[in-house]
């Protein structure tokens, strides 16, 4: 997923770079691709595709061997903007799995034909997939026009439960009536009529602030990421607080190249990050993914900080799958959230 991602928002620096004629013909072919890829009578038509393909995206096809027929992705939600990307720059189908390592891994796979973006298909025939209402969150299986809840995953692939920790095995394993053994994954899922399963919140990930409203973190970080300047980036909300803040490690290239063409003087990339200038074009870049990807106001970061050392598991910041390790990162910039605060 970190590598669709990073691919994605890597191609749309290079073409925003080059600027002029280029990212014009760009703009123009992937809006009439992504017509013809969601059906619209707007859309590209088969020799038509045929011309941009030869000239647009061949070469970003080039980058990759040229060769790719299929793409397989999981541990972590893919947007659906750089699913569609990958569909259009590439030519190919992308298949999302969903699992986790107390399951067994896989519990459910998109079929191969599935152009739909953002689901993960149905669920595996070695499992069983279960929605239970999360009442505090607002998700109920009585939902209309789909069922929403908590992803409970249960069968013979779900494990014993996790070493030396019976308190925690407790908690997320259960035995039901009839010895099925359910995991409760934590995550928020809906199910399509057709049967298949959308990832669309994380339990742990949901925040309230303090006029009531929810921010799903993991749902604003995954908008964000499509800026041009964004690297990593972490969505911190305070529920005494109205509103929510962000740590951003911007693209050093892309932040450095933009400091260039507007003249701004500075000595070295942490400086820059300290800019005010800088911190006020990064938060117009993110404003603008995050009405691309129609954010409500409040999940909107109010303000922002730039961080110049990146996130590597060497820093013990993200696992070795790149995902988040929150809990590290309030620790470590602590007193940068609260000065966002004040």
């Amino acid at each position: 997923q970190n590598c669709l991602e990073e691919s994605h928002a890597s191609v749309l620096r290079v073409v925003a770079e080059k600027g002029g004629i280029t990212k014009k013909l760009f703009d123009v072919a992937y809006k009439r691709n992504l017509g013809a890829i969601e059906g619209s009578w707007t859309g590209s038509w088969a020799p038509e595709r045929f011309i941009w393909n030869s000239i647009i995206f061949k070469p970003i096809r080039a980058m990759l061997g040229g060769h790719i027929r299929f793409i397989l992705c999981g541990g972590a939600p893919l947007s659906s903007e750089t699913q569609r990307f990958i569909n259009i720059c590439l030519g190919v189908p992308v298949g999302q799995g969903y699992g986790l390592t107390e399951t067994c891994a896989g519990a459910a796979f998109s079929e191969w034909d599935d152009t739909s973006v953002g689901r993960v298909g149905p669920p595996l025939p070695c499992c069983y997939v279960k929605l239970i209402s999360w009442e505090e969150g607002g998700y109920r299986i009585s939902d209309s026009p789909m069922p929403r809840g908590e992803v409970v995953i249960g069968g013979h692939s779900i494990t014993k439960g996790y070493f030396n920790n019976e308190a925690k095995t407790n908690e997320v394993y259960k035995v039901d009536e009839r010895g099925i053994r359910w995991f409760y994954t934590g995550d928020i899922g809906q199910f399509h009529p057709d049967g298949c399963v959308e990832i669309i919140d994380r339990k742990k990930d949901i925040v309230k602030l303090q006029h009531g409203e929810y921010v799903s973190l993991g749902k604003v970080e995954s908008a964000l990421q499509t800026s041009n300047y964004v690297d990593n980036i972490m969505v911190y909300a305070d529920p005494f607080h109205s509103y929510c803040v962000a740590l951003v490690v911007p693209p050093h290239q892309a932040l450095e190249k933009w400091a260039q063409n507007s003249g701004i003087s500075y000595k070295d990339i942490e400086e820059l990050c300290h800019n005010d200038q800088a911190i006020k074009e990064v938060q117009q870049s993110l404003s603008k993914a995050a009405k691309a990807a129609r954010l409500e106001k409040f999940e909107i970061p109010a303000k922002i900080i730039l961080l110049p050392e990146p996130w590597t598991p060497e820093s013990g910041l993200v696992t070795a799958a790149l995902k988040l390790k929150r809990e590290q990162l309030k620790a470590k910039f602590k007193d940068d959230l609260n000065k966002l605060y004040q």
